[in-house]
C-alpha cells in the first residue's frame, strides 16, 4: 500500500515516511544551475512549500534524503546556511505581522548559536545573514507564502496596506545583502508590488510563465500514469470503466492547469486525495472557500467566466488597494491559461476543469441568490434531467423556485442582466455547456444550452411578451449555427416579472418550425 503525502510538506518527512513523492529534482537541479534569484507564484496545494522544503535539505547537503532520486548523481551536495522563512507559519494574527517577524529573526539567530544585536526588522534581517555567512559560506534564503499577510486580509485594505509596508522594509535589504546570498528563491498566490520584491530587487526572475519550470509543482499526465497506475487501474475497476476512459475523466475532473504552454498539470492535493478515498470529488476547493473573491465578482456583476481575454498586464504585479478581479482569479488558480496568441500578446482564460468550475458557478449562483450553494443543488439536479428530457414545464417550474426565494432588493439595479446571470449559472454549474451572448451573423442570442440529444437557444425579455423572444430568435436566425449538428435544436422565448419575481410567459418550438410558421 502507498502513502499519500497529503498534508505533508517537510521532504525529510515524507522520504523518511516512505509517502509517495513525484520526483522533481532534476527541474530543481537546473534552477540551481541557471540562476541565482527567483519568484514563482503558483496556487494554494499546488506544491510550493514541497518544493521550498526539497531545496532546504539540498542546499543543506542531506544527499541521503535524495537517494534513487534523480539529483543524486549530479549535484555536489556541498552545504551551506540554509534561511527558511514559511509565513504561513508566523503568528501574525496573533502578534502582528512586524512582531511575528522579529520573533522568527530571533528563533532563526538562536538556532545558529547567536545573538541580534542591531534595531529595527531591516538591520536584524540582514545582521542575521550575514553573519550566518561565515567563513566564506554564503547564505540560502527560501521564503514560502510571502503574500500571505496579504491575502489574509484582502478585504480589509487598510491593515493589508500595514502589512504591505512592513513587508517592504522587511525584503529591502535583500539586494544589498547580494555578497552573501547563494541562492533565493520566494512563492506565492499573487504577484503584489510595492513589497520592494519586483522594484527594489529588479534582477528578481520571475518564473511563473517560463516553459522551463512549469512542471516544477503540479503532476503531469506522464507522472500521473507512471506514478498511479495501479490506483489508476483500482478505480477503473471499481466504477466499471475502461481504463483509457477513466483516465479520462480524472482529466476531466482534474487537469488543466497551464503557465503559458500545452502543458497541462493536476493540483497534487486533488490527485492524491482522489486516489486515497477511490472517489471523484471537489478537494481542492473545500481547502478555502474565496468569500473575497465571490463577494467581488458578485459586486461587479462578473459571472461568465469563460474564454476571457487579457493582455501581459495582466500577470504583472498589482497593489493591494487596486485588485484586478481577473488577475486575481488566474493567480489564485480559478482560471488559467488556455490559448495564447504571440501575434497580438493576448492570453485566454478559463476554468482549469471540472472540480474548478462546478464549485465556483455553484458558490456564484449562491451569492447572486443571497442563499446557500446547499439550498440550489436539488434545484439544479431537477433543471438539467428537465433540459436533458425536453420537459419546459418542468423546467419553468424549478426556475420560478429559483427566482422566488431571491430578495426582492436585489432586483432593483440591472433586473434583465440579473435574470440572465442566474439561469446561466445554473445551467452553467450542473455540467452543461452552456454559451451565452453568443454571436451570429445577424445579433447576439443570450444563451445556448447544449445537451446530449438537444440545442436550446434561449432569448429573455423582462416585462415583455415572450412572442417577442421567439419573434427575434427567428428573425435574426440566431439557431442556424447549430443546425445539421445531429440534434434537435430548441426555440425558448422567457418572458421574466420584474414585479412577481418569476416567468411570467414562455413559449418553446422546434427551431425548424419557427422558420416555417414564420
Amino acid at each position: 500500500m502507498k502513502k499519500y503525502p497529503i498534508g505533508i510538506q517537510d521532504f525529510r518527512e515524507l522520504i523518511k515516511g516512505e509517502f509517495l513523492y513525484i520526483d522533481k529534482t532534476r527541474e530543481i537541479f537546473e534552477l540551481t544551475e541557471s540562476g541565482k534569484y527567483y519568484f514563482l507564484s503558483r496556487p494554494r496545494r499546488f506544491g510550493k512549500s514541497l518544493l521550498i522544503s526539497t531545496l532546504k535539505y539540498l542546499f543543506q547537503g542531506e544527499r541521503e534524503l535524495f537517494k534513487g532520486l534523480w539529483i543524486e548523481g549530479e549535484y555536489d551536495f556541498e552545504p551551506h546556511p540554509v534561511l527558511h522563512f514559511s509565513f504561513s507559519a508566523l503568528g501574525y494574527k496573533d502578534i502582528g505581522l512586524e512582531t511575528s517577524l522579529h520573533q522568527a529573526l530571533d528563533n532563526k539567530a538562536e538556532e545558529a548559536g547567536f545573538s541580534l544585536t542591531q534595531q529595527g526588522m531591516g538591520p536584524r534581517f540582514q545582521e542575521l545573514i550575514r553573519k550566518l555567512a561565515k567563513d566564506g559560506r554564503k547564505v540560502v534564503l527560501l521564503i514560502d507564502e510571502y503574500d500571505k499577510p496579504l491575502v489574509d486580509y484582502i478585504d480589509q485594505p487598510e491593515q493589508a496596506e500595514i502589512n504591505r509596508d512592513i513587508l517592504k522594509n522587511f525584503f529591502s535589504i535583500i539586494k544589498d545583502s547580494d555578497p552573501f546570498l547563494q541562492f533565493f528563491l520566494i512563492t506565492g498566490v499573487s504577484k503584489f508590488s510595492k513589497v520592494s520584491l519586483f522594484s527594489d530587487l529588479n534582477h528578481l526572475r520571475d518564473i511563473t510563465l517560463v516553459e522551463q519550470f512549469e512542471a516544477i509543482a503540479g503532476y503531469t499526465q506522464a507522472e500521473l500514469e507512471a506514478f498511479f497506475k495501479s490506483e489508476i487501474e483500482q478505480l477503473a475497476q471499481k466504477t466499471g470503466k475502461p481504463v483509457e476512459a477513466l483516465k479520462e475523466e480524472v482529466r476531466h475532473w482534474y487537469n488543466g492547469y497551464s503557465w503559458g504552454t500545452e502543458t497541462r498539470l493536476y493540483n497534487p492535493f486533488s490527485i492524491l486525495n482522489l486516489f486515497a478515498s477511490q472517489r471523484f470529488a471537489n478537494y481542492w476547493w473545500e481547502t478555502g472557500t474565496p468569500t473575497f473573491l465571490i463577494k467581488k465578482l458578485r459586486e461587479e456583476f462578473r459571472y461568465n467566466l469563460n474564454r476571457l481575454v487579457a493582455g501581459q498586464v495582466m500577470f504583472e504585479s498589482f497593489t493591494v488597494d487596486d485588485l484586478n478581479w481577473l488577475a486575481l482569479l488566474f493567480q489564485t488558480g480559478y482560471l488559467t491559461i488556455r490559448a495564447y496568441d504571440p501575434a497580438t500578446g493576448l492570453y485566454t482564460l478559463d476554468y482549469p476543469n471540472r472540480e474548478v468550475r462546478d464549485t465556483m458557478q455553484q458558490h456564484l449562483l449562491g451569492a447572486f441568490r443571497e442563499a446557500p450553494k446547499t439550498e440550489s443543488l436539488p434545484l439544479l439536479i431537477n433543471i438539467k434531467e428537465a433540459l436533458e428530457k425536453g420537459e419546459m414545464e418542468r423546467l419553468i417550474e424549478q426556475v420560478d423556485i429559483l427566482f422566488s426565494t431571491i430578495p426582492y432588493q436585489i432586483f432593483q439595479q440591472k433586473q434583465e442582466a440579473f435574470f440572465h446571470a442566474v439561469l446561466h449559472l445554473s445551467f452553467s454549474a450542473i455540467g452543461l455547456l452552456v454559451q451565452s451572448e453568443v454571436s451570429t451573423a445577424k445579433g447576439r442570442v443570450d444563451t445556448v444550452v447544449h445537451t446530449k440529444d438537444r440545442i436550446y437557444v434561449m432569448e429573455f425579455k423582462l416585462d415583455a411578451p415572450a412572442g417577442s423572444a421567439l419573434e427575434q430568435i427567428r428573425e435574426k436566425r440566431y439557431g442556424n449555427p447549430f443546425l445539421n449538428q445531429g440534434k434537435e435544436v430548441i426555440a425558448l422565448g422567457v418572458s421574466f416579472s420584474s414585479a412577481e419575481k418569476a416567468v411570467a410567459e414562455w413559449e418553446a418550438v422546434p427551431y425548424t418550425t419557427l422558420l416555417v410558421e414564420g
